[in-house]
């Protein structure tokens, strides 16, 4: 991945990734690399590579690096949560090994794009499988402790995850933490719950989305509404805007 270094394109995402002082990603480091050249690295590397080689790529400091290492997990997560294998023992032990290193490594994830290139696939899609490590209440303790946390790309995390569950039906993961980051302070947070809102209403019902809305409109962060009404027709759109 060095070998692919662009410079011009490292100063462009260091820009796009507010990688400056204060910035959310203030002090991370860039090689350039698109995502593309990123995923078909990733694509490169054996079924086999061992799952304890992941973390050295976890903590590297170059951004896209990291982005791989997390690719590379999805992908193993992927392989061992077909529908053939939904429940089998060997694929829930797998499943979970890997879920547990996510977590543990959950900090290096840290911007958006390595936070919603990863968490849905593999985070989400656990909340939704068999698991060894504990029923439904020890999935919302999970999701609870890390929309707790002091970190932001955690709490990102707790909600973005939603993407997935929502895409299979299941709205209440995804109504559940956009209430618990209702009055979140940072754009990025007010972003992602509109997201997911507006993703839960697509995939689901619109009717859950009216119904968070009735509830809540008048207090979200206007960011969040205006990103969770974004496909509605005009009228209604306007509506909810004056909420």
């Amino acid at each position: 991945m060095e070998s692919l270094q662009d410079d011009a394109q490292r100063l462009n995402l260091m820009r796009f990734f507010k990688t400056g002082p204060g910035e959310y990603g203030e002090g991370d480091q860039f090689l350039g690399l698109k995502v593309p050249q990123t995923r078909e690295v990733g694509r490169a590397v054996p079924k086999d590579f061992p799952l304890s080689e992941i973390p050295e790529l976890l903590m590297s400091r170059w951004h896209e690096v990291r982005l791989c290492g997390l690719l590379i997990l999805v992908a193993k997560f992927e392989r061992q949560a077909t529908k053939r294998q939904e429940n089998d023992e060997a694929a829930i032990r797998s499943r979970d090994e890997i879920l547990m290193m996510y977590l543990q490594y959950a900090e290096q994830a840290n911007n958006w794009d390595l936070v919603d290139l990863s968490v849905p696939k593999i985070l989400g899609h656990w909340l939704l499988l068999p698991s060894n490590l504990g029923d439904r209440d020890y999935k919302i303790k999970v999701l609870d402790d890390l929309a707790q946390s002091p970190c932001l790309w955690k709490q990102r995390m707790s909600i973005v995850c939603s993407w997935k569950t929502s895409q299979q039906g299941d709205p209440s993961w995804c109504l559940r933490y956009a209430e618990i980051h209702l009055h979140h302070p940072h754009d990025l947070m007010h972003k992602a719950v509109g997201w997911m809102l507006r993703e839960m209403g697509k995939r689901v019902s619109m009717d859950f989305l009216r119904d968070f809305l009735r509830q809540h409109a008048h207090e979200m962060p206007r960011t969040a509404l205006r990103y969770a009404i974004e496909k509605m027709p005009e009228p209604e759109r306007q509506h909810w805007m004056q909420t």
